[in-house]
């Protein structure tokens, strides 16, 4: 099971932050089951890229989508003859589902002249069919049943789809511009409403593992939550709980999620059969405002630079929590490097699967990690992070390269006035600055051009593991490579 929070932050976590301003007693405990990952990363600082490369085990610009995210009316990003990670699972007789935010495209039937061409505009508002079904979305990827909403919560079309059919027509349409409870101008269906939206895709992932109870097959549940993402609503009984400000709330309402999941699996008996991989897709976004939470004496990046969208660890460092009963020692830490594109070798791994050269290429079993087994040399031999813009960084070991000047995404410095006279290149030892205040790009030239060297080839080849190069998606080159002088 993968339980996938939205733009949940490395310090909203008490286990993580000490500091943090409330509590998350469920995470937490999840935590003290299981094996805690300090290092853990997404393949990118936003929502769709991640999406992808937790699903594909591939690095999410080696898709057609080399930066931004997709709309609520984009086609479907992945491609029909990739191996998902649900599929991979179905191999071994798995029943699969999906509840909750999508985000990878699907789809939708187009009237009048047909698909138009400003798709992926965030504030595009195609004419659609709500009465057909939608294609190349969930079922078509490898899930047995779905139901979800297919971008963000403050992403139109407001509407669920449950098998690739929507619930109802919308009939209306909607807008609210409050800070914390934006959301985008659009179509709403009638059994659409956004406050209840987190309670009732919960309720669905409730009622798949309820009904598991009497199968004789084994699951997989992906819950992607749709929070706590904008719009910032916390329901009723959740407002003022964490004594910070609404975001704080919503955390604390994700953390109740958790909690209720776990507790459904545990009534049910299959707790102790089931592992469960808790993570976020990327950083807290500013909405979260990190000013008014500062007041309460809390971070949402914990020490870490930026936030959500941004190439600094701020913006991909998240929480990684695998619970996996009579498997794991209890309570236990790692500090290995690993990322959300390795949950499809994982998987394979634990199965004893072999993935083929096309799928994976980006991914690397943690399994060795969770079974505490003696390794000589980290897991990966580096990790690549992608930034809102498409900008590259790239890991190995203490030393973090960023091919861009500024954080290529939403803090500072980000405008031109701003990054003009900086350095092209940032370097950073991330054991002895993991804030990355002090850039060593003129100390150490000979780790620059290692690494970058080793970025070029991690490109060019198609794949970051080892086996026989392959295609990356879309064109040869793309302008953040040129910019680079990749």
């Amino acid at each position: 099971m993968v339980i996938l929070a939205d733009d949940l932050g490395y310090g909203d976590i008490l286990s993580y932050n000490d500091q943090a301003a409330f509590q998350t007693p469920n995470i937490d405990e999840l935590a003290e089951d299981g094996m805690k990952f300090t290092d853990a990363h997404t393949t990118s600082a936003v929502c769709t890229p991640t999406r992808y490369g937790l699903l594909t085990g591939r690095y999410n610009w080696r898709s057609r989508l080399k930066k931004f995210v997709l709309s609520g009316y984009s086609k479907s990003l992945i491609e029909q003859e990739r191996l998902t990670l649900p599929e991979l699972l179905k191999q071994r007789n798995y029943q699969t589902a999906f509840v909750g935010k999508w985000h990878l495209g699907w789809n939708w039937e187009f009237t009048g002249t047909g698909q138009p061409e400003n798709i992926d505009a965030l504030d595009s508002r195609p004419e659609v069919d709500f009465s057909q079904p939608i294609q190349n979305g969930p079922s078509e990827h490898g899930f047995d049943y779905s139901y979800g909403i297919s971008g963000s919560l403050d992403m139109p079309p407001y509407v669920y789809v449950e098998n690739g059919r929507p619930t109802s027509i919308p009939t209306k349409k909607t807008v609210n511009y409050d800070e914390k409870g934006f959301w985008r101008k659009g179509l709403t269906a009638p059994d659409f409403t956004h406050t209840k939206v987190l309670p009732h895709m919960t309720d669905k992932s409730l009622e798949f593992i309820s009904r598991q109870e009497e199968g004789d097959k084994p699951f997989f549940l992906y819950y992607a939550l749709p929070a706590p993402h904008t719009p910032i609503l916390p329901t009723s009984e959740f407002i003022g709980r964490s004594n910070a400000n609404l975001y704080g709330d919503f955390v604390m309402q994700v953390d109740l999620v958790v909690g209720e999941i776990v507790n459904q699996l545990e009534e049910q008996g299959m707790l102790k059969e089931t592992l469960i991989i808790f993570t976020s897709d990327n950083g807290a976004s500013p909405r979260a405002d990190f000013e008014e939470l500062a007041r309460a004496g809390h971070d949402p990046s914990y020490i870490y630079r930026g936030h959500k969208a941004d190439i600094y660890e701020g913006g991909h460092r998240v929480p990684f929590i695998v619970s996996w009963p009579g498997k794991i020692t209890n309570g236990s830490v790692s500090n290995e490097t690993i990322s959300t594109v390795d949950l499809m070798a994982t998987m394979a791994d634990i199965m004893g699967e072999d993935l083929a050269e096309d799928e994976g290429e980006d991914s690397y079993s943690f399994l060795p990690v969770l079974m505490q087994q003696q390794f000589n040399k980290p897991l990966r031999e580096a990790t690549v992070f992608h930034s809102v813009e498409g900008r590259f960084a790239i890991r190995k070991g203490d030393w973090k390269l960023i091919l861009w000047p500024g954080s290529g995404g939403w803090s500072y410095p980000n405008t031109e006035e701003q990054l003009r006279g900086l350095p092209p290149f940032q370097l950073y030892n991330l054991e002895q600055d993991p804030a990355e205040t002090k850039n060593l790009i003129h100390i150490y030239p000979e780790k620059v051009k290692e690494l970058k060297a080793l970025l070029e080839k991690y490109i060019r080849e198609g794949r970051s593991t080892p086996g026989i190069p392959q295609e990356n998606d879309g064109p040869e080159r793309w302008a953040e490579l040129d910019w680079m002088d990749l």
